[in-house]
């Protein structure tokens, strides 16, 4: 394995809930209130629709996907939702500190070094260089035709985080070590907060399937897991083969797909903004076509997650949170 080269999941597919639009001259990024499929292929009208986008969204109201039926590609739930304090290099777009709340690794003149990241409020280089909480959830679309292969999505909003983390333990310690086994739903749920004003800032929840009782999604996983046990399915040196592949390099995002990452997630301040503040006029921009969407590219360390309740950094303007 070539060092230095942290090695994802497969990759088949993206989950967003924003997209890329052009206005006065600039690509912005805009939040929407539903998911979007998408392959990894990007147009000039932006990101092509994954096929599954039109089958999970027929069947929603008003055609916005915003509940889809995934399982997990590892019971581990570090594996599964990889969480950090990220920043990234706005002007060429990579990625250059990577902590979780304890160490983290920067890029610097002399190399990759080692220091200590007290979070993103505490650190002077972060605040300066707008370093965010940073999560990647890799999960499998019911009716994707890659056994190893997922769909991921990315956020910055720290209910997402905050949210998926805790679901992932809880899931993977009621099934007895069993989560890629259940059956579960990825929705998309809005609150409102003090910090908000009132308007509704949208996060990602990760549910059991709707009707489903959790005795029923236990049994079933549990019996899932002996049926692919017995049958010799390696669950056990997949996780460590996928553990070791990711620890191989500092920084997860390579320096291909880190531009977009920027563009999306990591916007100049006061820049980012949701569907529901663009005007009736501007209603045909940015939207979701059978070609693309918008106009353009739209281990959870344990320390990480246990410091997640104490600093919670600024919520964004709007949109995802």
């Amino acid at each position: 394995m070539i060092k230095g080269l942290a090695i994802t999941p497969p990759v088949i597919g993206r989950i967003s809930i924003g997209h890329i639009v052009e206005r006065n001259g600039k690509r912005l990024p805009e939040k929407d209130d539903f998911f979007t499929l998408t392959t990894q292929v990007q147009s000039r009208e932006g990101w092509l629709l994954h096929p599954l986008q039109t089958k999970l969204a027929e069947g929603s109201a008003n055609g916005k996907l915003r509940a889809i039926p995934v399982k997990l590609l590892f019971n581990s739930p570090d594996l599964n939702l990889r969480a950090q304090y990220s920043l990234f290099d706005r002007s060429t777009g990579r990625p250059v500190c990577v902590g979780d709340g304890q160490t983290a690794k920067r890029s610097t003149e002399q190399g990759i070094q080692e220091t200590p990241c007290p979070s993103p409020q505490g650190c002077e280089y972060g605040r300066s260089g707008g370093c965010k909480l940073f999560g990647r959830l890799n999960v499998q679309i019911e009716g994707q035709d890659d056994a190893l292969g997922c769909f991921i999505f990315r956020t910055t909003g720290y209910n997402s985080v905050r949210t998926l983390a805790a679901r992932l333990e809880y899931l993977n310690a009621i099934s007895g070590g069993n989560a890629k086994h259940l059956p579960l739903m990825l929705k998309l749920r809005a609150k409102s907060t003090t910090l908000s004003r009132g308007t509704p800032v949208y996060y990602t929840d990760l549910t059991l399937r709707e009707g489903d009782s959790l005795t029923e999604a236990v049994c079933f996983a549990r019996a899932e897991a002996v049926r692919q046990y017995e049958a010799g399915v390696e669950t056990a040196k997949l996780e460590e083969a996928a553990r070791q592949a990711l620890a191989n390099g500092s920084f997860e995002e390579s320096e291909d797909e880190a531009p977009a990452i920027v563009e999306e997630f990591y916007p100049e301040e006061g820049s980012l903004r949701t569907s529901s503040a663009v005007a009736e006029a501007e209603a045909g921009t940015g939207k979701v076509t059978n070609k693309g969407i918008g106009t353009g590219a739209p281990t959870k360390p344990a320390h990480l997650t246990h410091r997640l309740g104490k600093t919670q950094p600024e919520p964004p303007a709007s949109g995802e949170d």
